[in-house]
């Protein structure tokens, strides 16, 4: 792979104390790279210095093999496009003027827009759907909606690297995602490197080709984001020991409920999950099966219930998973049943069901009757 943003041996910081050392960034057009790491970790230090709105304490960093120390400004901003979490401040422009100063690269000492530059200020507008705010105020809109002009000052500057410092700050989902999904066009279908940090993980997971960890002095993790999305890896970049993180959903959880289990969950197929999560918000412990480890329910299960009795993937469940169910089922005394339906790979559930019943113990089919003062288990 050919790489167009990279740094040799960089250390970033303030003051001339280095913060980050030894930073390895290997970017190709194309693609996508995500810092990640905790509050204060540098991953905005690290952009500020890639972009040269701060002096590195040593190293290089070089587009297409050229160092940006030696680039003139006017070089670096035809090459690279920044939006950065600062706060631009303006005086009686409008919107549509912000986006115009992306084309300042490429006019003449008169910064005059020639008809070209006009279409391509509108195409950036239309591309973050910011058309409608072209007349408004840029002082006089919201946060996120001056995130999405910045945006598309950055796209009108056509830049062949696109760095971006937390841009989904401000945005509420519905743009979050048509941001993201702008970015990834952006990389695919205009060959442009991206490099951006971000806060969240779910996000960063599903836009990311690849992700670096910063924490501390040094970058901890550096690969695709299915080599990095890992529980142990993000776990322990986030210090995670008051919860855990799933990487299958992309989402953290809250720690489990602590003390003796006091209910027995029948779930599987999807059942379960929100009724775990309904019981942790409540403090209180749980068992959970009979799961298959590839049952969606067993992803979240692991996580917070007490313990989780489960069966091999694609596997009937044995007798001794159904022994050791029943046992787990009788210690809690009461049972909370999730599922509607069974088949062939999960029979044994409803004739765990069955001997609950048989067996004299508390069934109960509704979360209310657990969670309910009156009714608790």
């Amino acid at each position: 792979m050919e790489y167009f943003v990279t740094t040799q041996q960089l250390s970033v910081g303030y003051d001339g104390k280095p913060l980050i050392r030894d930073i390895e960034i290997r970017v190709a057009k194309g693609r996508i790279l995500t810092l990640i790491g905790p509050n204060g970790a540098g991953k905005s230090t690290i952009l500020k210095t890639i972009t040269r709105h701060l002096k590195g304490i040593c190293g290089t960093v070089c587009l297409n093999g050229r160092s940006i120390g030696e680039m003139s400004g006017q070089e670096l901003a035809r090459s690279m496009s920044v939006m950065l979490t600062e706060r631009m401040r303006t005086e009686r422009m409008n919107c549509e003027e912000i986006v115009e100063t992306g084309r300042y690269p490429y006019t003449g000492r008169l910064g005059l827009l020639t008809p070209e530059d006009h279409e391509k200020v509108r195409e950036a507008m239309e591309l973050t759907k910011v058309t409608e705010l072209r007349d408004r105020d840029f002082m006089r809109i919201s946060d996120g909606q001056r995130q999405r002009v910045l945006l598309a000052r950055a796209i009108a500057q056509e830049p062949e690297v696109l760095v971006l410092d937390e841009p989904t700050s401000f945005l509420d989902v519905r743009y979050e995602l048509e941001l993201l999904s702008v970015l990834r066009d952006l990389a695919r279908k205009r060959n442009i490197a991206v490099i951006m940090s971000l806060h969240e993980l779910d996000l960063a997971q599903r836009v990311s080709d690849d992700v670096m960890c910063v924490r501390g002095e040094w970058i901890t993790d550096y690969g695709s984001a299915e080599e990095i999305f890992q529980r142990e890896r993000i776990c322990r970049l986030y210090d995670l020991n008051t919860g855990s993180y799933n990487p299958l959903f992309g989402s953290l959880e809250m720690k489990g409920p602590e003390g003796t289990p006091r209910v027995f969950i029948i779930a599987g197929g999807g059942t379960g999950i929100p009724v775990y999560r309904a019981l942790q918000k409540e403090g209180i412990p749980f068992l959970t099966g009979i799961l298959h480890e590839n049952d969606v329910d067993w992803q979240v299960a692991r996580d917070l219930a007490a313990e989780v009795v489960a069966e091999r993937p694609f596997e009937p469940i044995s007798p001794e998973r159904f022994g050791e169910a029943l046992e787990k089922m009788r210690s809690c005394g009461t049972v909370l049943n999730c599922l509607r339906e069974y088949g062939s790979m999960n029979e044994k559930n409803r004739e765990l069901l069955e001997r609950a019943r048989t067996e004299g113990l508390r069934v109960l089919t509704d979360l209310s009757e657990v969670t309910n003062p009156t009714g608790r288990a």
